[in-house]
């Protein structure tokens, strides 16, 4: 297929090249950043704080704290409660890596959960077979902008006694059954450049429980009692004590100023995703090779963080890789969601899976591709996408 392209490349450079993504930053956001830098203040401080109490009332958590990453929140998490050798984390496999990543690297053991086939989350039907005496923890994550069905998470949690934490690194502004995800439990958010609302890179880690709240705040700094902001604030002595040994995961006021420009724009910003998703929903119906996401049966707002479609790659008569390939030649970005963890070579080599063993996660895994979805494009955008795939399944551009 590179080969049938190759005459094509020289045309895409009279072209703007159209990524999967790009932050939406305004003069506005620009100028908040700037105001920072010339207070004296530019880390942990007063933005940082605003942007957790900020993040309350968007999800109605009891509690919202501020960290450098998404990744960040799993890690204090695994701390927090003592996560370790000769524990098991259930998460699904068709996820981002730093999760499972992190489980390994703290000696406990990831275990693969299967997915739905059409909305690519997981459910409590899936989870309950795999549920064993060394079960420490469930992370279920929201897919796409979609939630997950809770309630049933929730309930199996009760029986079994087991922590649950939504992996909710997709879902900022999502609701389920009418509530906004975060609003119930301990939930942990994503800010990265390509999310919906982004502080470049950041992360929430939001929860009902106050004594989990206490001890990541501790946990993100050190393991110390107070931050540098609470003791120039409250007037506290200059020297905190070490409650436990800890990180160094707080988010600065640089970033935070950036996010509470972003999240007074968050209505807009996912009006705008879901208006553009609805145009390619429409616009690729008469297009059999190609299979969007199906949405979830039960009450939900959708916050698009990605328009993901599957390649029917037989009826296409070429694999994802090269579909993606064409694509970028012909000037469209396009991103993989993911391919699953336990197909990368340290998971396929430590711990291998029978193939076969996750049937959904690896039908999706080789066929998933996520279009360019991101507030600044266009419905012109979207025919050149639309026409690009068109275009590729036709056997390249003439």
């Amino acid at each position: 297929m590179q080969e049938q392209y190759r005459k094509f490349r020289g045309n895409t450079e009279q072209n703007a090249f159209l990524p999967l993504s790009r932050p939406s930053i305004t003069e506005q956001d620009i100028d908040n950043v700037v105001a920072v830098l010339r207070s004296g203040w530019i880390t942990t401080g007063p933005k940082a704080a605003e942007f957790e109490q900020r993040f309350c009332e968007l999800t109605g958590a009891a509690h919202a704290i501020a960290l450098s990453s998404a990744t960040a929140g799993m890690h204090l998490l695994l701390h927090a409660y003592g996560i370790g050798p000769g524990d098991e984390v259930i998460t699904p496999s068709l996820t981002w890596v730093s999760m499972v990543n992190l489980v390994t690297a703290c000696g406990a053991t990831p275990v693969f959960v299967d997915i739905d086939r059409n909305h690519l989350m997981t459910t409590a039907a899936m989870i309950e077979p795999l549920i064993t005496e060394r079960t420490r923890l469930i992370v279920p994550v929201h897919f796409a902008g979609a939630p997950l069905d809770m309630s049933p998470l929730r309930a199996l949690s009760k029986k079994y006694g087991i922590a649950v934490v939504e992996d909710a690194a997709h879902a900022v502004g999502t609701t389920y059954r009418g509530e906004p995800v975060g609003r119930h439990g301990t939930a942990i958010f994503s800010f990265h450049a390509i999310k919906n609302i982004t502080t470049a890179e950041g992360g929430m880690f939001c929860t009902d429980d106050a004594a989990l709240a206490a001890r990541i705040r501790s946990l993100k700094f050190h393991g110390l009692g107070v931050d540098a902001y609470d003791r120039e604030t409250h007037g506290r002595a200059p020297q905190a004590e070490v409650l436990e040994p800890g990180y160094k995961y707080n988010l600065a006021d640089l970033n935070a100023v950036l996010g509470l420009g972003q999240l007074s724009r968050l209505g807009a910003i996912n009006q705008r995703r879901t208006e553009l998703a609805a145009q390619y929903l429409d616009e690729l119906k008469p297009i059999d090779e190609v299979m969007p996401l199906a949405a979830p049966d039960y009450p939900h707002t959708h916050a698009w963080h990605l328009f993901v479609i599957r390649l029917d790659i037989d009826r296409a008569g070429t694999s994802r890789d090269d579909f993606m390939a064409a694509l970028k030649i012909m000037g469209i970005g396009t991103g993989l969601h993911f391919r699953a963890v336990h197909t990368h070579k340290f998971y396929r080599e430590r711990m291998p899976v029978p193939k076969g063993g996750l049937p959904n996660t690896e039908w999706n895994s080789d066929r998933i591709v996520s279009l360019p979805l991101f507030p600044d494009m266009g419905p012109a955008d979207i025919r050149r996408v639309v026409t690009a795939i068109k275009s590729v399944l036709a056997g390249g551009p003439q």
